[in-house]
């Protein structure tokens, strides 16, 4: 669950800007790039998204930006991954439509993916697509999920089955919401911090490995520089034909085991949670496949396990993942197609895990308890 606390003080006066080929990422802790950007634009109105959590904790921030912000229709959706659906999306459409929402309205998604992924969704197909901002309040959906323009719900087969390309009009990011968030929503975001230094730099990895406690760590800085790493892939392949399917390392066998413990699990794993299990499972196979060394695949082993506890993984856990496997976007045909590492910051990108592969990476994970 992502949790927030109303207190929202700013934590420094850091900004910076990432272009992209057709909108902006702002790290402004002030937020007035949002204000000034939507007078700029002549946009006809405003309608704000929130879940439970943000319309509480963080909403009084974005209102008391402007008039227009404050004055503006706001629509509160149920929060958690399991509301991220069709259904959610007929209510939002819904409400925009009682608001008489046209095609110049501005749609504000204030929150984690769950609201960035949907809201920029929702937005993509209303009325052919209406412009949205992102403001992204936990640190995976500021260097993940708010950014690359990929958006969309979850299926009755999978995460994030049904979905678009939609660029954002802008993404604001900003460390106001940071300090309120609990140490495992922290660590739940460096998971995709630590992928983007995997598949990219062994400098970056070196960094990272030797911090002790994350939300001590200088953040902004750290979150600026694994923008670089998605804005470099992002441009290069917008719509995920070939580099950019580097991102998703440690996601073919990670997307499973979320998928799983959302529906068995008590207290489901988070996102970040389950990836670095899957890091550490595909660094295995990369291990095996691709010559990933041994000293180099203890490296990304000890460091993950050091913030993510082991999780035991049920007894057959082979055959329970590979159905939501055989359903992964990046499949070719029947190939379940993955990620791994050659070296660090050398990733692989198409390499087939087999059943016999997924169960040694599962005993190989196993192994490390």
């Amino acid at each position: 669950m992502e949790s927030q606390a109303d207190n929202c003080s700013v934590m420094s006066e850091f900004i910076k800007r990432v272009s992209l080929n057709d909108y902006e990422i702002v790290l402004d802790d002030s937020l007035q790039t949002v204000p000034i950007f939507i007078e700029n634009k002549g946009y006809s109105s405003v309608i704000i998204l929130v879940d439970e959590l943000t319309h509480v904790h963080c909403y009084p921030k974005l209102a008391s930006l402007s008039d227009k912000i404050k004055n503006a229709p706001v629509i509160t959706v149920p929060q958690g991954e399991q509301h991220k659906t069709l259904q959610t999306c007929e209510e939002i459409w819904s409400k925009m439509l009682q608001s008489k929402a046209d095609r110049k309205v501005v749609l504000i998604n204030l929150g984690g993916g769950v609201i960035g992924d949907m809201g920029g969704f929702a937005a993509a197909c209303y009325k052919r697509g209406i412009d949205f901002i992102q403001i992204p309040t936990t640190v995976l959906s500021q260097v993940d999920s708010s950014i690359g323009g990929k958006l969309g719900v979850d299926f009755k087969y999978g995460k994030n089955l049904i979905g678009v390309f939609k660029n954002p009009a802008l993404v604001a990011i900003s460390n106001t919401w940071l300090d309120t968030l609990p140490d495992r929503q922290i660590k739940n975001g460096f998971a995709e911090i630590f992928k983007h230094a995997l598949i990219s730099s062994k400098e970056e990895w070196k960094g990272l490995k030797n911090l002790n406690d994350l939300k001590e760590s200088d953040i902004s800085s750290i979150i600026y520089q694994s923008l670089q790493v998605k804005k470099r892939v992002v441009e290069a392949d917008p719509f995920e034909k070939g580099l950019r399917k580097i991102l998703n390392f440690g996601h073919t066998i990670g997307h499973a085991l979320e998928a799983w413990s959302l529906e068995n699990d008590e207290q489901p794993l988070l996102h970040g949670e389950a990836i670095a299990a899957g890091m550490i499972m595909e660094a295995y196979i990369g291990h095996i496949v691709a010559g990933l060394s041994q000293s180099d695949l203890d490296d990304i082993s000890a460091c993950l396990l050091k913030f993510y506890p082991y999780y035991r993984l049920p007894d057959n856990a082979d055959a329970l993942f590979w159905p939501a496997m055989a359903l992964d976007k990046k499949n070719a045909g029947e190939k379940v197609l993955s990620v791994v590492l050659k070296e660090i910051g050398t990733p692989v990108i198409d390499v087939e895990i087999t059943p016999e592969l997924l169960n040694i990476a599962i005993e190989y994970y196993r192994s490390l308890q």
